[in-house]
Order: C-alpha cells, then structure tokens, then sequence
C-alpha cells in the first residue's frame, strides 16, 4: 500500500464562504449608484393649499379665453365650436390682441386661458389642447425676445430678459374642474 502524501489530501474545492458577502456588497453599490428615469409630464406649478374661502372676483369676459372640450374631444372655444388645428393662432391673437379689438384681452398680463375638459375627454385630446396652449405663448414670447433682444426665446438666454418677457406675456392657464362624463 502506498504512503498519501500531504498533496494528495490537499482538496481541490474553492472556499466559498466569502462570496455572499462580496455579491451583496455589490447588489448594494448598484442600488445606490443607479438613478431610476422618472417621466416628468407637464410641470404645472399648483397653488400652495389654504384653509380659507377663495377671494371670488368677478373677472371680465373679455380676459377669459375659455376652452372647453366634450368627451367626444371636440373643443368650444369662447361659444363657438373649433377644430384644434386653430386653437395655436386663436389663442396668439386673443392674447396679444393687435387690433384692439373689443371682444379680446385688453391686454396680455390681464388675458387669462380657462381650460375644461370633460371626464371622458381622452388624454391626447387634453394633451393636444394643452401643447397648443402652451406653444402659443412660447411663439408669443419668441416674437416679443426678438423685438426687444434680437434673439429668440430659450431656456438659456439671460434670466433677467427671460423675466422681463414673462412679466410682459405671463403665462395663465386656469384648469377647472372636469365636469362628469359627457354633461358638457
């Protein structure tokens, strides 16, 4: 019979012991290092909460630009039925009013966008409606920045002409409350 040597008994197994540890060390590092991409949707900044009654003042119809949308997505725009693809210009030229006409704003800081929408309006009729709300003002500003400054309007353009613009233009969007599934 032959003599085992200290070699042959020497097991040819990895100590696995400590790789739990290592593996949750580096579950924990990606955990921590990972950022989640969140979508934003629309930023609208709300009205900070208050217990007390709302001061209801009587606005003047002439400064309300009121959108209404049906659950069948069709838009009522100041009475008159609108199909969306005039909402951009009809909104442009309420608020800025160049005519001096009566029956619009009389003038761009005391023009105010009432938007409704019906519980069974879809979201990209919504959607739809908000973009081309908000893209008027954005030609608005755009016109105005190129009058005053020369350049056009942009998130990196200085502050203080931003807040001049915004201050000449602001923007008002008023959403009412959705009325129930096709009342209006």
């Amino acid at each position: 019979m032959a003599k085992t040597r200290a070699r042959d008994r020497m097991s040819t197994e990895i100590n696995a012991s400590s790789m739990a540890d290592i593996a949750f060390l580096l579950l924990i590092f990606f955990l921590v290092t990972t950022t989640i991409v969140e979508d934003k949707g629309i930023t609208v900044k709300l009205p900070p909460w208050s217990e007390e009654e709302p001061d209801i003042t009587k606005l003047k119809t002439r400064n309300v630009f009121s959108v209404l949308v049906n659950a069948q997505d069709q838009l009522l725009v100041r009475g008159e039925i609108m199909p969306i693809e005039q909402l951009r210009e009809k909104a442009k030229i309420f608020i800025a009013n160049p005519y001096n006409d009566e029956t619009m704003a009389e003038k761009p800081t005391k023009a105010i966008i009432s938007l409704k929408n019906d519980r069974g309006t879809s979201y990209e009729a919504y959607l739809q409606v908000y973009n081309e709300l908000k893209a008027a003002y954005n030609e608005l500003w755009n016109e105005l920045s190129q009058r005053k400054y020369g350049v056009p309007y942009s998130e990196d353009m200085k502050f203080a002409w931003k807040k001049a613009i915004r201050d000449e233009i602001p923007f008002v969007l008023s959403e009412a409350e959705p009325t129930a599934f096709g009342e209006e």
